[in-house]
Parts: structure tokens; C-alpha cells; sequence
């Protein structure tokens, strides 16, 4: 794919995240009602009206494409470019009013994760990268931070629970042991956190491929990695981190041991 086409569809990334991430600010903080998925998982109408929102325009601009949403699952699956969207990213924080939940977009090419946006609307930070042409926070270059030893590192997670309902708890004890300090910055704002250099380590126990797909990008082109657990750079092994590379060696060899 040429450049002026990957920097089309970035660019088209950028603005469906900032407009759809900021229709889920009518919703946030208004007590918004939450419904129930049949796996138990909460979800909004703020969810749905911004997914359904952003399949409208890509249909309408890109009819030849495939779209893949948390919301409402997925059409055009033999197409050579899939839009992959999670409209709140972090529903639960979003429930409660607390302002790291985010608005993601990866998008694939043959397979292969090319764009990834990560837009936070209620701080408005905005992380994106396309392969080959870097990642930027708020539209100045970002990189991951150079830590070198996992007692200097600062790890992120979403909750405790799922790393013990997903039997990870062990090697989780251990990493947590050798960090320098823990915090649950989690979910996509916890991978832009390391993308940035403001954290150093974030596990994920459970991560479907919408919550995945901008991560691999956004790392790499920050210097870093997004990794699962066996040391495979994939949106869909269910599970990941991201780190910086002098880390993700320590990181596998504690959790990797499962």
C-alpha cells in the first residue's frame, strides 16, 4: 500500500475517534443507563450510538471495506481492509465517571495491523501511529521510556481480579514484586501511558481484538512492543502487554511460565 493511502485512512481514523469519542461525552456523567451483554459485561447506549455512528462513515466513504465493533460484530470479513471498533474502551470507568476511558481504532491491511488511535475524550489525548510513519501524542512525536530494570519500572494493570479469574495471579505476584510501583491506570489508557513514556508496563489478562488492534502499531512505532505472553506480537491471542524492548524480556520470563 502506498503512503498517501495509509496516511488517508489515519487521518479518517483520527477524525472518527475524536467525533465518536466526543458523542460518548454527552452520555458521560448524565447517569447513564447500563444494560447487560449475555457474557455479563456492562454496556451503554453511548456505546452503541458511537459505534453505529462510525460503521456509517466508513460504509459510506469506504463501501469496499470490512468492519469489525464490539457492538455490533462484524460484516465484510473477506475484505483486504477491516476497521476494528471499540467505541468506550473501559466501559466500566466510563459508568463510574472516571475519565481514562478511551475510543479505539486499529486498522488491518491483508491481516496485517497498519493504524492504530487511541483517543481518551474525556482529557482529550489523542495517540496514533501508522506503520512506518511514527506515533505521536497530541500531535507531537511520543516514544516509550528508555527503563532499563524492572525495579525502576512502574506497572500498569486493569484490575486484579481478571488476572486471577484468568490464573495469571502467580506470575503476576512475581512482576509485581520486582517493580518499582504498581498502579491500575488500565485499560487502552494504561498501553498509551507506556506508549508515552509515563509508565513503563501494561498487562492486559483479557483482550478481545478490538480492544488489541491499535496496540501493536502504536507500540512499535513508539520504539516499543505489544506482546502476548509467549512473546507473539498478535491481536488476538486474548491477552497482552506492552513494555519498551530492554523490558519485555524480564516481562516474558516471568509470565510466560504459565
Amino acid at each position: 500500500m502506498n503512503y498517501s493511502r495509509k496516511e488517508e485512512y489515519l487521518q479518517f481514523a483520527i477524525h472518527m475517534a475524536r467525533s465518536a469519542g466526543k458523542r460518548t461525552l454527552a452520555h458521560f456523567q448524565k447517569g447513564v443507563e447500563v444494560d447487560r451483554k449475555q457474557d455479563d459485561s456492562p454496556v451503554t447506549q453511548a456505546d452503541r450510538d458511537a459505534e453505529k455512528w462510525m460503521r456509517e462513515r466508513i460504509l459510506e466513504k469506504y463501501p469496499d471495506h470490512g468492519i469489525v465493533g464490539e457492538e455490533f460484530g462484524n460484516e465484510g470479513e473477506n475484505k483486504s481492509v477491516q476497521w476494528i471498533l471499540d467505541p468506550i474502551d473501559g466501559t466500566l470507568s466510563f459508568i463510574h465517571g472516571i475519565p481514562l476511558y478511551t475510543t479505539l481504532i486499529g486498522v488491518t491491511i491483508d491481516g496485517e495491523p497498519e493504524i492504530g488511535v487511541i483517543y481518551a475524550p474525556a482529557t482529550d489525548e489523542l495517540c496514533e501511529a501508522a506503520a512506518g510513519f511514527g506515533a505521536r501524542y497530541n500531535g507531537k512525536d511520543c516514544r516509550v521510556a528508555d527503563t532499563k530494570n524492572l525495579s525502576e519500572a512502574t506497572l500498569l494493570s486493569t484490575d486484579i481480579t481478571t488476572i486471577r479469574s484468568e490464573n495469571m495471579h502467580e506470575q503476576f505476584n512475581l512482576l509485581l514484586d520486582q517493580c518499582r510501583l504498581h498502579r491500575t491506570w488500565g485499560d487502552a489508557y494504561g498501553h498509551m501511558m507506556v506508549a508515552t513514556g509515563r509508565a513503563d508496563i501494561m498487562f492486559d489478562p483479557v483482550l478481545h481484538i478490538w480492544d488489541a488492534a491499535p496496540l501493536i502499531t502504536i507500540m512499535q512505532e513508539a520504539g516499543g512492543v505489544f506482546l502476548d505472553v509467549e512473546g507473539n506480537a498478535s491481536i488476538d491471542s486474548g491477552h497482552g502487554f506492552s513494555s519498551n524492548e530492554l523490558l519485555a524480556g524480564d516481562v516474558l520470563k516471568i509470565m510466560g511460565n504459565q
